[in-house]
């Protein structure tokens, strides 16, 4: 765990018993703000973990509160494979470990082309979130800004260029980014779903954009 990430964590631990004391004052409770993203890696299993948000969450029952933390966090191998969670717990630093742990049971292969970028552009919506996300070429870098660029660097794409349109809810962006990337499908995956060898599948495609030009020449 980073200093960065143990330093919020005390700060938030500080922050928690001076509300639990002027609470017992009488006094209101004053709203918690949210954390900036942290990034974090685990260099014994070589997983890179990002850690999105911390949030304080409250649940009322017949006794009193009951005051946890959520932690959203995004782990990836750089090497195609990714996975997100969210977990709850009394601590901060068990959040985190119960998110982790859930986040690598939902691990999934995203296909890449040359090992950097996506194969092919693909939108998706969640909820009143929607990505659009474009494949590149060489050298373009990450074109992305807040969760998704935390999500493209877990995966390990190096050149894409990606856009979130609509609530910036880090929640929504990073399930619709998880989402779309899960749609993405290489040559490979399209020639065995449709029952055709890749060689087949890739001369279909010459022929259909070499006709497309000859029909957008002028005569």
């Amino acid at each position: 765990m980073t200093d960065d990430i143990q330093s919020k964590i005390e700060a938030l631990e500080e922050q928690n018993v001076r509300d639990e004391q002027k609470k017992g004052r009488g006094g209101k409770q004053r709203r918690p703000k949210r954390d900036e993203p942290k990034e974090q890696r685990v260099e014994g299993e070589s997983l890179v973990e990002k850690l999105i948000s911390i949030r304080r969450v409250t649940k009322v029952v017949k006794g009193g509160k009951n005051m946890r933390f959520s932690a959203l966090v995004i782990v990836g191998d750089g090497k195609g494979k990714v996975g997100y969670a969210n977990s709850k717990a009394r601590e901060v630093p068990d959040a985190i470990k119960k998110a982790v742990g859930k986040a690598k049971k939902r691990f999934i292969k995203v296909p890449m082309k040359f090992g950097k970028t996506v194969h092919h552009d693909v939108n998706y919506y969640k909820g009143s979130s929607r990505v659009i996300i474009r494949t590149a070429k060489a050298g373009t870098g990450v074109i992305a800004g807040g969760s998704m660029r935390s999500m493209f660097e877990a995966v390990g794409i190096h050149d894409v260029v990606a856009k979130a349109i609509g609530t910036n809810n880090s929640y929504n962006v990073v399930r619709a980014t998880f989402n779309a990337l899960k749609m993405t499908e290489s040559p490979r995956d399209v020639a065995k779903r449709r029952g055709l060898a890749i060689q087949d599948l890739n001369h279909r495609r010459k022929v259909l954009s070499s006709k497309r030009w000859i029909d957008e020449v002028p005569a």
